[in-house]
């Protein structure tokens, strides 16, 4: 195949029926398009296909032969010598050498004991030994499966992971769901204890919460392993190692195993956008150059994260990146994944000290890295190919064209892409607005901008507002106890993450939207036994029609951050230097949505219904919805999708009889859920024995209308009882 060759990008057509606009940029799908289909035929001739190409964990790092022997193997091209050392040889440098191989590969076979034993017993340190310009560099194997930090030591250590009686997967993969309602998740804060919660906490706690609320996704943050925990998970030192910080891989597998059992499906938030610049414990200098898994020289550094990028035009960077993939697909069994930081690998940028207006040349061109855009071409097509049911959704928030478009059609592949300015425009609501000056149709218009055909994960808030010192910070350099001591200064210049757009959100730290609803009251004033104050009062009303409309308005998936679902107060800060190493805001209090005699519960009952009746109705799996009235001076909402009508009242006072709607369908209507109901903490304005009956009167541009009773700050869903859904 000549290298000029362009390949024709099989279903263009389909994009460019659906956004005529991108018909200038052409010649970039089918460049790309090009780079993906070579790639991808480049490894079908030298590697036998995608299938074996992508199981190299299964033959890097150290592997379990028939016999009972051990074979290792490493890519270290840089590298003079490479020797394996350890427990099992009382920590001799050289006894061991490595075989060198070809394009820098090496590899070493121990043979089993005679009594067929393994070499190296289960729960063994482990240590590769690089000799680079007659230093000797001691090194974890990219590819461990499990390292811990044991107590005292700075360093993370490589431990040889081979139980005898290995976790077996009882339960199959859930199907995948037409409409997705995630649960993010951290398993460390889990817990409202003072401590680092545990998978298997996670697994008997908070596994059955979930179920009950409604959810049926998680997303796990925080599993590859990191060396600093208040990285937030962002700085992965070992990609394929699940976090011992939590239990042991087995713990895990049964987490992931347990909630399939409960119909729900698990995403692994995956951390392919850069890496830690840990040195004895990450992947850098792994090989003893500036190079290996990375770009050499500045190309190579993210200089906000503090951070290593990857080369994604190396072909062992691929095959480790692309078999990390399917090692957490295959080994436990995880649903699928959230790419965290896509927007820094869309571009050479980074998204840095750029805003995206919108403009199409601003997705197009030289300043798009198409080696890393090729991979994750790459890693969607592997997951949907062979995991068909698998989910991807792309954390983005550039709002490159085609991102998640089949790459047939000229796309990334992508599932869903989050929709990151909902969360931003709530927070800056509630900073810069009174309630009788929020914009309604400003609202509407983030609500409902996005691509047409590109699903979108809405949410009103996520981690990346409550994380005081977590994915913005640049630690991964920053060795032993310097990582602490340097995090204090380097807070307030790593402020943004990504663009001016996202400044609202990406602040280092913020509160949770209950917390800005009702900041210190929620100390004093949300037991049911003091009486309901006006800034309680408004705080649960608004927390709730905020997260309706969010789920009903915003996207085709719905996103909580865990505990938000009950308002849960502050906001999110590890251990560090600087708050005496304590846990106090690293926890998630779900002992106060389980105590009857605090307002929580409301805010819990809420979430929960709302997801069940999603269940029920499926809207997030409908068309988008269609807006009837978006009324200024009213504060007032009204949109239909599916079969459903939801009407928002957000006049802080006023209250409205006989307001009119504009509907669709005709028939009997009523009330499937309302935000002012008792045993949501509501005032019970509405009655629940209402129907209400259209008249052939059209209004808003609908055929028919209904006249309702909408207090003020209420948010009705109303069912049509004439039609089965």
């Amino acid at each position: 195949m000549a290298s000029t060759e362009i390949i024709r990008v099989p279903e263009l057509e389909t994009l460019l029926n659906l956004d005529p606009y991108l018909q200038p940029f052409v010649p970039d799908f089918q460049r790309r398009y090009t780079a993906f289909v070579k790639t991808l035929k480049k490894i079908e001739e030298d590697e036998g296909g995608l299938a074996p190409f992508t199981s190299s964990y299964q033959s890097f790092g150290v592997n379990k032969r028939p016999d009972g022997g051990l074979y290792f193997r490493e890519w270290a091209p840089g590298a003079e010598a490479l020797f394996l050392t350890g427990d099992f040889n009382g920590w001799n440098f050289y006894s061991y050498p490595y075989k060198r191989m070809e394009f820098g590969k090496w590899e070493l076979y121990l043979p089993a004991k005679e009594d067929g034993s393994s070499p190296i017993p289960h729960g063994s340190r482990l240590k590769v030994v690089v000799l680079k310009n007659t230093q000797l560099l001691y090194r974890i194997s990219p590819w461990a499966k499990y390292v811990v930090q044991e107590e005292k030591k700075i360093t993370f250590d490589w431990v040889h992971w081979d139980p005898p009686h290995p976790y077996i997967h009882k339960h199959p993969s859930p199907k995948r769901p037409r409409s997705l309602r995630i649960y993010e998740s951290h398993v460390g804060i889990a817990s409202p204890e003072g401590k680092i919660a545990s998978y298997k906490n996670f697994t008997d706690h908070v596994l059955p919460r979930i179920k009950d609320l409604g959810y049926n996704c998680i997303q796990l943050m925080a599993v590859m392993e990191h060396a600093y925990y208040a990285s937030f998970g962002y700085q992965v030192t070992s990609f394929f190692a699940a976090s011992s910080r939590y239990g042991t891989p087995e713990e895990l597998k049964e987490l992931v195993d347990t909630a399939h059992s409960m119909g729900i499906v698990v995403l692994l938030d995956v951390v392919h956008s850069h890496a830690s610049k840990n040195t004895e414990d990450g992947l850098n200098q792994f090989d003893g150059t500036d190079a290996c898994f990375f770009h050499s020289g500045s190309r190579g550094n993210h200089d906000l994260w503090d951070s290593r990028l990857f080369d994604y035009s190396n072909w062992e960077v691929l095959r480790f990146l692309l078999s990390n993939l399917r090692m957490w697909l295959e080994e436990y069994r995880f649903d699928g994944f959230r790419f965290d930081g896509v927007t820094s690998m869309l571009y050479h940028h980074h998204g840095m000290g750029t805003g995206f207006s919108g403009d199409y040349n601003e997705y197009f061109g030289l300043q798009v890295d198409e080696d890393s855009l090729v991979y994750l071409m790459l890693s969607n097509h592997m997951i949907h190919t062979l995991y068909p049911d698998a989910i991807t959704i792309a954390e983005d928030v550039s709002g490159m064209p085609a991102l998640c478009i089949p790459v047939p059609q000229g796309g990334t592949g992508f599932d869903y892409r989050l929709a990151m300015a909902i969360p931003d425009k709530w927070i800056q609501i509630l900073k810069e607005y009174k309630d009788e000056e929020w914009n309604i149709g400003n609202i509407v218009h983030t609500l409902t901008n996005r691509r047409h055909n590109e699903k979108c994960i809405a949410y009103a808030e996520s981690h990346d507002q409550l994380d005081l010192h977590g994915k913005c910070i640049a630690l991964g350099n920053i060795q032993a106890g310097k990582r602490k001591h340097c995090l204090e200064s380097i807070l307030t210049v790593t402020a943004v993450r990504f663009t001016p757009q996202r400044m609202k959100q990406a602040l280092v730290g913020d509160k949770t939207l209950a917390f800005w609803l009702m900041d210190a009251e929620m100390y004093t004033n949300m037991s049911v036994l003091v009486p309901l104050t006006p800034v309680i009062d408004r705080g649960i009303q608004l927390h709730k029609m905020m997260r309706l409309i969010t789920h009903g308005l915003g996207g085709e998936g719905y996103l909580n951050f865990m505990g938000n679902e009950f308002g849960h107060p502050e906001w999110l800060d590890f251990p560090r230097l600087g708050n005496n190493e304590s846990y106090h805001y690293a926890r998630r209090q779900y002992n106060l949505a389980d105590d009857a005699l605090l307002r929580y519960k409301f805010l819990y009952a809420f979430d929960r219904d709302m997801n069940h009746l999603e269940a029920k109705y499926g809207w997030l799996a409908a068309p988008q919805g269609y807006v009837s009235a978006k009324h200024e001076e009213d504060k007032v909402i009204t949109f239909e999708r599916g079969s459903l009508l939801f009407i928002f009242n957000f006049h802080p006072n006023k209250s409205y009889t006989d307001y009119r709607v504009g509907v669709e369908r005709a028939g009997k209507y009523t009330i499937a859920l309302d935000t002012d109901a008792a045993e949501y903490g509501g005032h019970q304005r509405v009655d629940h024995n209402t129907q209400y009956f259209t008249e052939h009167f059209a209004y808003n541009n609908r055929p028919n209308s209904l006249m309702v009773y909408i207090p003020s700050r209420v948010g009705l869903v109303l069912q049509n009882a004439d039609f089965q859904n």
